[in-house]
This record gives structure tokens, C-alpha cells and sequence, in this order.
């Protein structure tokens, strides 16, 4: 612990204790210092701001331009494109299950023979 405070009181605490002459009694320790009382209690909060003026506003320097109007859609085309990737995907799945089937069928075909 470095103390820069210059108070030889304040490293009691640090020193080795007295050692005791041989054949007599030990000496009692030094008493503590008393702790100085605790300064402040709780939070004040923060320190008050300023309140700007009613009609104060932070400075605009560009302007954004206006929303542009989405196109429309064409709800009947999108739904016959979802129907087609659906007949798509299922096309594809059972496909790929009949390769699997067909090639589990051949590896436990020639497992069996």
C-alpha cells in the first residue's frame, strides 16, 4: 500500500508486530486508528440542464426526398408462380425419394445374396 500522505500513523497496521523479549510477556497490539466518518450517502442525481427554448429545433440541412409509390402487383401471377415452384419442389422430392428407395433396394439386395 503506498501512503503519500507522510503519516507514519496510518502503515501501524502494516508493520510486523513488536517481538517479544525472550522470556517475557508479549506486548497487546497498537489500537486502530478510528475510520473517519463516511462523507455523503446516496446519489444526488445528476446536475440540472438547461431547458432550450419552445421553439428550438436541432438544424435540418438536407432535405430527404418524398416516398416513392411501390408499382402494383399483380396478385393473380404471383400466386400461379408460387403454384408452379410448389409443383416444382414436390417433383423434386419425389424423385429423390425414388433414387434412395431404388438404391436401398440394391444395397440390400446384394447384403441378402
Amino acid at each position: 500500500m503506498t501512503d503519500f500522505s507522510g503519516d507514519p500513523a496510518g502503515h501501524d497496521v502494516w508493520r510486523r508486530p513488536v517481538e517479544p523479549e525472550p522470556g517475557g510477556p508479549m506486548a497487546p497490539p497498537a489500537p486502530l486508528p478510528a475510520a473517519p466518518p463516511p462523507a455523503q450517502v446516496g446519489y444526488a442525481g445528476p446536475p440540472p440542464t438547461p431547458v432550450p427554448a419552445g421553439d428550438w429545433r436541432p438544424p435540418v440541412h438536407i432535405r430527404p426526398a418524398p416516398p416513392r409509390q411501390l408499382p402494383p402487383q399483380d396478385v393473380l401471377a404471383v400466386e400461379a408462380e408460387e403454384q408452379r415452384a410448389r409443383t416444382v419442389t414436390g417433383t423434386v422430392a419425389v424423385v429423390a425419394g425414388v433414387v434412395l428407395l431404388v438404391l436401398f433396394c440394391l444395397l440390400c439386395g446384394r447384403v441378402v445374396l
